[in-house]
């Protein structure tokens, strides 16, 4: 446990749009991970830790972020705002200026990150550094270093330069930025209200000539579900254990030729299971399925005699239109299965 304790914001307002059409359904935040949503496995951890109150800026399907949160069992006070309109990573915690304690330290965690990360490292090493801002870093493979923003330290850990998804040839660090923040409240004094602002375009370069950022080192499992493949690859990581989710392993059931974890859905004895699989609340699976490595959101359906591999399925198009919150246009026609490689 943290000695004080420190209130933290989960940033939840994205559009997660190379997520699609994943997050035509839900937002991003609420992802399932074996079928507990992503916001639930970050809020566990940040209890787990002493924190106890947490804000979120909401937008995109945001009712379905403060339906699940406001009252929850996680051991979290959580506190919201809605914004109509984004206004950036550091817009957003601007506007949650008022939640969080003057002259205190604070978290600021992205809502797509799946980690097993010491926090509790990371405020240790922020308030040694009496620096404003301390960022979670990760050593990542070089060769994937064109995907992330790369950051340059010195000796000391502080952070001398940022690189924007450099190519592999030109980046000068296997470091990035994990979207992990420890900040002092003094953060706000470098982000004016009611502009379009961002950490890394805006707020981060006047810290940088102050040398006013700091680092800590992300040894445990971390990954950003931005994409589908990224969301893909963090499912089949928890079942080989290497990212623990708080739900324990007794969850993961085996059959002769994989293993798979379900929620509440009947399934029928002749369905052959691959691989990975997660089977959500409520699906209807016909009979002789055949499926690898494949994750079934709430609702879905796969009729009788199907066979699929390395796919998400969603519910059909009209629980689309149904469960949406979009307010300008119908959503037309789309996938109901997503196969990406």
């Amino acid at each position: 446990m943290i000695h004080k304790r420190i209130k933290a914001m989960v940033m939840a307002a994205g559009m997660g749009t190379r997520l699609e059409p994943l997050t035509l359904i839900m937002p991003k935040p609420l992802i399932p991970v074996l079928n507990r949503p992503l916001m639930d496995i970050i809020l566990s951890n940040l209890s787990k830790i002493g924190v106890r109150e947490v804000i979120s800026n909401t937008h995109y399907l945001s009712q379905q972020i403060i339906n699940r949160y406001t009252k929850n069992d996680l051991g979290i006070k959580f506190n919201y705002i809605t914004e109509k309109e984004l206004s950036g990573t550091a817009g957003g915690v601007k506007k949650c200026q008022f939640f969080f304690d003057e002259g205190e330290d604070f978290i600021v965690i992205s809502g797509d990150v799946l980690t097993n990360a010491d926090i509790k490292k990371g405020i240790e090493i922020h308030k040694k550094s009496g620096a404003i801002a301390t960022i979670g870093v990760k050593q990542i493979d070089k060769s994937k270093v064109s995907h992330f923003g790369v950051v340059v330290t010195d000796d000391d850990g502080f952070i001398t330069e940022f690189q924007e998804k450099p190519p592999v040839d030109e980046a000068k660090s296997n470091l990035i930025n994990t979207g992990i923040y420890i900040f002092n409240y003094k953060i706000f004094d470098y982000i004016p209200e009611d502009t379009f602002y961002d950490f890394a375009k805006n707020v981060f370069p006047k810290l940088l000539e102050e040398k006013q950022i700091n680092t800590f080192e992300i040894t445990e499992y971390w990954n950003d579900l931005g994409t589908i493949e990224q969301y893909k690859q963090s499912v089949q990581d928890v079942f080989n254990g290497e990212c623990e989710i708080g739900q324990g392993k007794n969850i993961i059931k085996k059959t002769n030729t994989g293993r798979y974890v379900c929620a509440k859905t009947k399934i029928p004895e002749n369905i052959k299971i691959e691989g990975n699989c997660v089977i959500g609340s409520n699906c209807k699976i016909g009979d002789y399925v055949k499926i690898k490595d494949c994750i079934l959101i709430d609702n879905s359906e796969i009729k009788s005699g199907t066979q699929m591999e390395n796919c998400i399925v969603i519910p059909k198009t009209q629980e689309l239109r149904r469960n949406s919150e979009k307010t300008t246009g119908e959503i037309s026609e789309m996938e109901t299965i997503i196969k990406r490689t």
